[in-house]
């Protein structure tokens, strides 16, 4: 028997002899040597692994070596497996079979059972191969998954041998989760895909493996095993792909399984729920990873929220589309809700603008704290503007809740009073008719449109009259009020003061309105403010034309003399030159 005591290592000129895989010959053949003969001649030592040398001459060193067997080193596994699977154990000396016999004792059956146990689950544990494809010339490695936050905080130490025990897990568990997809039809890209983004539930399949070793049904089987009857006993991969069928993506699936610590089949039972209240496929992982709790939710509470949401003014086929927008609303207990209702109720607002503004935007419910909301409503009310009134601005403008107190909503107010020409009491008005200008950039949109009002020759006390009586003044683009103003002053030959005194001329169409009406007054030789020139509807207008046109004829007819009827409403008319 080959033992570990008998074995020697000859070493000739500092070159080691490979052992001999034939135990039959003790050195091997000088086929085997490829070390050249030496210049000089001078005996050559040999040392034993008794440590005692052994003295050669050049023509002994140069002579065949002596064919006796060369023992090769070997250990306890190698031994227990060369005597349990050789034919007719090779000849041994009488050391040999001593030191055998106190290797193997009188256990060789149950040494024998370990050694196959370590084998097996060493290459339990071993990950599979990476698939290579026609073409590739690098030799590509799984990448390891990144362990939770909550298992890093455990594993903060030194203790790297558990690290790696777990990490190991961790990648076998990965390899039987692939595995399971690819055997669910599943592409390969695409299961690798979303398996790096499930580490959350690579991580329960180990804890769940492990656990499963305690069952007496489970316990004589391999970690891969047991993860490979965990994930099919969870459903994971059917469910993958039925969410995959229902278009979520493999970033939403994942981060959607991941979420859900307890039966899977409770993603299942709310997104039917969530299909039922009209919301559509593509939103449907969107709602799942931003609802926070809703998976933790029973489908009895999420009823109570729409409920409770119809009966205060939000329609039914409306519910789909808040949810889709704001899915934090189905986070929230229903005192909360309700709370938050009443919040937009007490100022003012019935029923029908609350569902309005809800359907407008959404995030009025569900995104923002109570607190938060408070401070700006109280800004607004230091303003000037009414309690009765605020709920009118809310829902003209929901999003102005959006905006930050300090960092949008006071600059614009106080550029609007400095550099605008608004009156402390005025600049609640203006922010009442108008509250998208809180939305409007200062620099890109407010200043510009002041800077070109004043080039016109406009004061600022007078800008600041026409932005409490028009405030979308400053929101129109330039482009578009340049034209006006050129056939107001060109055109029309209108004086300025006209158009201080009716800001809203440029709120009408050029070509649509202002273009014709004022060719009506030319032909017909009448002439109206602005005021009654734009306003009213066509009808309106014809009839204030024909009023006018009889009032003239009437005075012609008595006077002889042509008139400029200015103003409709007036008995007395202005006379101008034929």
């Amino acid at each position: 028997m080959l033992c570990h005591s008998h074995h020697y290592s000859t070493i000739l000129d500092g070159f080691f002899l490979r052992p001999n895989p034939n135990p039959n010959n003790r050195f091997l053949p000088p086929a085997a040597l490829h070390f050249p003969k030496p210049l000089l001649s001078f005996p050559t030592r040999a040392i034993d692994s008794t440590n005692h040398s052994l003295t050669l001459s050049p023509d002994e060193s140069d002579r065949d070596p002596d064919p006796s067997p060369l023992s090769r080193r070997q250990n306890a596994s190698s031994t227990a497996l060369l005597l349990r699977h050789s034919p007719s154990p090779p000849e041994a000396s009488e050391d040999d079979d001593a030191a055998a016999a106190a290797v193997a004792g009188g256990d060789d059956d149950e040494q024998e059972e370990e050694i196959r146990r370590k084998i097996a689950e060493e290459a339990s544990l071993a990950t599979r191969r990476v698939p290579r494809f026609p073409g590739s010339i690098d030799f590509p490695r799984a990448e390891p998954l990144d362990p939770p936050r909550e298992l890093r905080l455990v594993l903060g130490g030194d203790d790297r041998v558990l690290k790696r025990a777990l990490e190991v897990r961790r990648r076998v568990a990965a390899e039987t989760l692939k595995d399971a997809m690819r055997a669910g039809k599943l592409s390969i890209t695409y299961s690798a895909n979303l398996v790096s983004k499930m580490s959350d539930f690579v991580d329960r399949i180990v804890i769940e493996a492990a656990a499963m070793k305690e069952v007496p049904e489970f316990s004589h089987l391999s970690f891969n095993s047991r993860a490979k009857s965990y994930i099919q006993h969870s459903g994971v991969v059917p469910l993958i792909k039925w969410l995959k069928h229902n278009s979520m993506t493999y970033p939403q699936i994942g981060k959607v399984i991941s979420m859900c610590t307890g039966n899977l089949e409770i993603i299942r039972h709310i997104t039917e729920w969530l299909k039922s209240i009209h919301v559509k496929g593509e939103f449907l992982g969107a709602v799942l990873v931003k609802g926070g709790s809703v998976l933790f939710r029973s489908v009895d509470a999420l009823e109570e929220i729409v409920g409770y949401l119809e009966d205060n003014g939000v329609r039914k086929d409306w519910v789909g589309h808040v949810v889709t927008r704001c899915p934090q609303v189905l986070a929230l207990s229903i005192e909360e809700l309700e709370s938050r209702v009443r919040f937009y109720l007490d100022m003012g607002m019935d029923e029908r603008d609350f569902g309005t503004m809800v359907f407008d935007y959404p995030r009025v419910l569900g995104f923002f704290s109570l607190e938060e909301m408070n401070s700006k409503v109280r800004f607004l009310q230091d303003i000037g503007i009414r309690n009765e009134a605020i709920g009118d601005v809310l829902v003209k403008f929901p999003s102005v809740l959006t905006y930050s107190l300090y960092k949008k909503m006071h600059p614009v107010v106080i550029f609007l009073m400095t550099k605008a020409g608004v009156t402390q009491e005025d600049i609640g008005k203006v922010i009442a008719l108008d509250p998208q200008l809180i939305g409007c950039s200062i620099t890109k949109k407010l200043e510009l449109n002041v800077r070109y009002f004043l080039s016109l020759g406009i004061r600022l006390h007078s800008l600041g009259e026409m932005i409490a009586d028009f405030p979308m003044l400053l929101r129109y683009n330039i482009d578009i009020l340049r034209p006006k103003y050129r056939y107001l002053r060109r055109v029309m030959v209108r004086p300025l003061q006209d158009l201080i005194e009716f800001p809203r001329f440029f709120s009408y169409s050029l070509e649509g309105r202002i273009a014709p009406r004022h060719q009506i007054l030319v032909e017909n030789r009448v002439n109206f403010k602005l005021r009654y020139m734009l306003a009213g509807s066509d009808e309106e207008f014809d009839q204030r034309v024909r009023a006018a046109v009889e009032k003239r004829k009437r005075f012609e007819s008595s006077s002889g003399t042509n008139f400029d009827i200015s103003d409709p409403d007036s008995a007395e008319a202005a006379p101008t030159a034929p």
